[in-house]
């Protein structure tokens, strides 16, 4: 039961949308806008700086105090059985899963991106540290946000194996296996664009362009 109630709050957290919030607060709905995803690179590219880091702070908070957080709360009426470092993991998938299928837009929401920082933030920040150095990089480079989303969560991978000593959670590597896919299909129509030479770039990002 503790865990049921631990993944539902997870999820119903992960179901704030930052785009949907801060949209209420400027008056749009940005899943009508540009791609139509309710997303942090949508909201940028449709709404600007500031509104991207509103949601991209509402996302990834969400998606940290989740793991951190709702994880660790202690329910007097249960008895706390299951593996704390097993708790975290459950409950930060449950964050994600809430960003991109969020109950109360729909089912409509975000490519998971967000919400996966702030848990992987909460469990390993040197690991997510290094994994945005590479989402920039890969950004600079080609201007490209979805690759550098998809690269990034795969080379979390790569990271949480280096850090293993330090992070001492035996979930976190298997987790971070799963989510690289999972960050990978909610990209796919990113790839599509990619393949067929229709994605957008950020070509201010660019270091080098035409």
């Amino acid at each position: 039961m503790e865990l049921i109630v631990k993944l539902i709050l997870s999820y119903f957290l992960g179901s704030v949308s930052g785009s949907m919030l801060m949209g209420k607060l400027k008056g749009v709905d940005i899943r009508n806008l540009g791609s139509g995803n309710a997303g942090g690179t949508n909201a940028f590219r449709t709404q600007g700086v500031a509104f991207a880091a509103g949601v991209l702070f509402v996302d990834i908070m969400k998606g940290f105090i989740s793991a951190k957080f709702i994880s660790a709360m202690n329910f007097p009426i249960f008895s706390r059985t299951l593996d704390p470092n097993l708790l975290i993991i459950l409950c930060g998938i449950a964050a994600i899963l809430g960003h991109v299928y969020p109950i109360y837009h729909g089912f409509r929401g975000g490519k998971g991106g967000g919400a996966a920082v702030g848990m992987v933030f909460a469990i390993s920040w040197p690991t997510i540290s290094l994994a945005i150095l590479l989402w920039l990089v890969i950004l600079l480079l080609t201007g490209f946000v979805g690759l550098g989303t998809m690269l990034g969560s795969i080379s979390v991978i790569f990271f949480a194996h280096y850090f293993k000593d330090a992070i001492n959670n035996p979930y976190f590597l298997p987790f971070t296996i799963l989510l690289s896919f999972f960050i990978i299909y909610t990209h796919r129509s990113n790839i599509k664009r990619m393949l067929h030479g229709t994605e957008n770039r950020f070509e201010k990002a660019m270091i080098f362009r035409k």
